[in-house]
């Protein structure tokens, strides 16, 4: 990180690979002017990038922690009346490094981004939908393409090529773009920047004005398995559980996420467990339970019971084609004592 906040390398030893464009910097903070023909809170125009102002001088940078396991950095910025303070978080053992965002946002008809050009030839971008992810291309050669000026993706955007790519994961900021330029010396840089604030006139005029607490990473050295659990981790942070505990349920394969684990509406006490293959092709996978099986149906929306895949004692072999979705419908076995009536005069 140089005197500005900014990061000008984050370098991935393990396959010793630099993330960032060479003279150039991650996590620039760049604000466009904002200010669609029609329908201002819905409407981002493409001429917006006509304009820019870059926010790379800070009021200071400090390093707050300093490990073992965490250093964190706290840059803070201002526009206007506007305040940005970022810490900027590399761990221990970890690829990832973390912003976390504390803005007091005050601007009218602005978008503010979050520019990382990246040191790699992605010919497209994969980002996470609902249930697995989709690619776009990161050139405008047709008229279609120049049209996605501004994409969407979910938990995480990843641009790659063969052996070596790189993850932008977010917790709540969905607009991005990305465009792919050849450097004069050779050598081609992917910039993703991340859409974090707007402010439209209209239909409110202080939309989106005030303090906005988020956070984004970059996860270096990713491939889309790794993307997928990085934007999971950060959504979804560890939380404190017993020593002893159990997993109540898992899966063998990183290509299969657990998207959710629920009792059954009916109050019989089955298990509902939703899984899906995240990364777009067919695979077999093992779910393996925390407590004996009685019985296991894939089940509809509505938790009936359909077929029954083949399964033992604690374990289901599933099989998914890319994208598939799957619903269980768990049955715990019970033990023959608890099932007895209790005797009485």
């Amino acid at each position: 990180m140089d005197r500005r906040g900014l990061l000008t390398s984050v370098y991935d030893r393990t396959a010793g690979r630099e993330a960032i464009a060479p003279g150039a910097a991650g996590n620039l903070l760049q604000l466009h002017p904002d200010d669609p023909n029609l329908w201002s809170a819905w409407n981002i125009d493409s001429y917006y990038r006509d304009t820019v102002r870059d926010l790379d001088e800070a009021e200071s940078v400090t390093l707050v922690d300093e490990g073992p396991l965490l250093a964190s950095v706290r840059v803070e910025r201002a526009h206007g009346s506007s305040r940005f303070v970022q810490h900027i978080e590399p761990s221990a053992e970890s690829r990832q490094v973390t912003v976390r965002n504390d803005i007091d946002w005050q601007e009218r008809d602005t978008v503010l981004k979050a520019a990382w050009p990246l040191d790699v030839h992605a010919e497209r971008e994969s980002a996470e939908i609902q249930f697995g992810h989709v690619q776009r291309p990161t050139h405008e050669n047709t008229s279609w393409d120049a049209a996605r000026f501004e994409l969407w993706a979910h938990r995480w955007v990843h641009v790659g090529e063969r052996h070596w790519g790189a993850a932008l994961l977010n917790d709540s900021t969905y607009g991005h773009d990305v465009h792919r330029d050849t450097r004069e010396h050779g050598g081609t840089t992917t910039t993703v920047r991340l859409s974090l604030l707007r402010s439209p006139h209209s239909p409110d005029p202080q939309a989106d004005r005030g303090r906005h607490r988020f956070s984004y990473a970059l996860l270096a050295g990713a491939g889309i398995e790794e993307a997928i659990a990085g934007g999971y981790a950060l959504n979804l942070p560890l939380r404190p559980a017993p020593a002893r505990a159990q997993a109540l349920v898992e899966v063998d394969t990183t290509d299969v996420v657990v998207e959710s684990v629920k009792l059954a509406d009916d109050r019989s006490g089955d298990i509902v467990v939703r899984l899906y293959e995240a990364c777009g092709g067919a695979v077999a996978a093992r779910l393996s339970t925390g407590f004996p099986l009685a019985a296991v149906f894939d089940c509809d929306l509505l938790e009936r019971p359909e077929r029954e895949p083949a399964h033992a004692s604690g374990e289901v072999d599933l099989n998914f084609r890319p994208f598939q979705i799957r619903s269980l419908r768990l049955r715990p076995a019970v033990e023959e004592a608890s099932r007895a009536e209790p005797s009485g005069g």
